[in-house]
Order: C-alpha cells, then structure tokens, then sequence
C-alpha cells in the first residue's frame, strides 16, 4: 500500500537522492577559470625546474668579504713560514706563478717579492672586493709584476705555462674542486707544481677555521687524482697546517 507524498516531500526526496548518487547537473568552468588553472599549473612546473636546476649548481661558499683583514694576523709570518712553503715549490726569481684564491692578497704579495721584477704573479679569486684589495696592494707596495683575475667557481682562468700555482687556506670553500683543479693542471707548465696549503684537524687551538669545517688531506689526493694530478711530496713542517705538492 503506498503512501500519498506532496510536491514539497518529492523535491526533497530527489535532492537527497541527488546527494547520494553523486549526482546533479555538473557546473560549467568558466573560461577565465580554465586559463587560471593552466597558469597555476605552468608556474608550479617552471618552480619545480627551477629548483632542479639550482641543485645542479655547484654552491661555493665565499669567505666573508669585511674580514679579508683577519687574513693578515701579526703574527702569520711566523707560523706560516711563506718563505719555505715558496722553497719546497721550487719559486725563484723569474719565475711565474699564481696565487688561486688570494684573498686580500697576504701571500700574494710575498710571491711577487720572491719572483722579483723578472717574474709574474697572477693572484686570482672569484670576489670583486678581493681584487679590489689586491690591486690597492700592489699600488701600496710598488709591485708592478702583479697580475689580478677575477676567476668563477669552477674555473680560475689562469694562463698556461706557470711555474707554481699555490691554493691556501682555499680547500673548504670549493664547491667544485676537480674542476678547478682540472683547470689548474692546464695551467701548469710540463714540470710545474701545485701547492696545496691548508689547516689540520689536529691543528686546533691555533689560527684557521672550525674543526668540523677543515679537509683532511686524503680528500684532496682523490680530488687531485681525479684531475689528473700527482702527489709529489707531502710536507709536514708548518705547525697548523699541511702542505700537499702535485705535478702532472
């Protein structure tokens, strides 16, 4: 036996059926609504290629440029020793050499001093303020043999023939060492050598960065090795740091 239902009961009872069966007659998409969903969707797939791409960079750190003068503490020459570091790499007079993330240009300086007149010193580093700090360097000290270059993260764009090419307290700060070290290696002459100078771990209580920040010098063989280097000698007589010298 059925029951009799008003109009008002029938509409709600199709409503409700519409509910549940998922029902009911779809909305139209505006056209302005379609092209703002195409938008939305092309910007999340150009910031996805974007971040893609800014992982594939290398990143480099780069040593704070307001504290280039603590490069030069008052008593650096002492436990530096530039000038046997300059021995062991064999740099006299008249020879040409570079100076691969010089800084303020502290060791720079004292190369250009040991190359005299006849030699070349080319100091390169990637920050425009070093270059800068070296160039007033150079005027400061009336040594016309120095040559400055601003380089990349993975390129320092050395000329070819050198003698030496010395990297100091660098090593922490490449995002991409074979590649610069790679290049360095075109740079060398046929017997000329490159020299690695960086702090120890072991080395703590003296001048240099954090513990934890510091390379061992395994890394850097491998690196070199990679790059086509060999370790010719690694010296041990500076107190803080270690000295590594390569050749082809």
């Amino acid at each position: 036996m059925s029951s009799a239902r008003g109009p008002r009961e029938d509409s709600e009872a199709s409503s409700a059926g519409a509910r549940a069966s998922g029902g009911g007659a779809p909305r139209a998409v505006s056209k302005d609504g379609r092209i703002r969903s195409l938008l939305i969707l092309l910007f999340g797939l150009m910031t996805a290629a974007a971040n893609v791409q800014q992982q594939r960079l290398p990143r480099t750190r780069v040593f704070p440029p307001e504290e280039l003068g603590s490069l030069a503490p008052p008593d650096r020459d002492e436990w530096q020793q530039p000038d046997r570091i300059m021995d062991a790499l064999g740099i006299a007079d008249g020879a040409r050499v570079a100076d691969v993330g010089a800084g303020g240009g502290w060791f720079t300086v004292r190369l250009a001093r040991r190359v005299g007149p006849n030699g070349r010193v080319v100091a390169e580093d990637i920050q425009p303020l070093a270059i800068k700090s070296i160039d007033n360097a150079k005027t400061r000290e009336g040594l016309n043999n120095i040559e400055t270059i601003l380089g990349s993260p993975t390129d320092p764009r050395l000329p070819a023939g050198l003698h030496a090419v010395l990297m100091v307290g660098l090593y922490p700060f490449l995002a991409d060492p074979v590649s610069i070290l790679r290049n360095v290696r075109m740079s060398l002459a046929p017997t000329g050598r490159l020299g690695i100078v960086d702090f120890k771990k072991d080395g703590a209580g003296g001048p240099g960065p954090p513990v934890e920040e510091r390379v061992d010098p395994e890394v850097i063989i491998r690196d070199a090795t990679a790059a086509g280097l060999k370790l010719r000698s690694q010296e041990t007589f500076l107190r803080y740091q270690y000295l590594l010298i390569f050749g082809k």
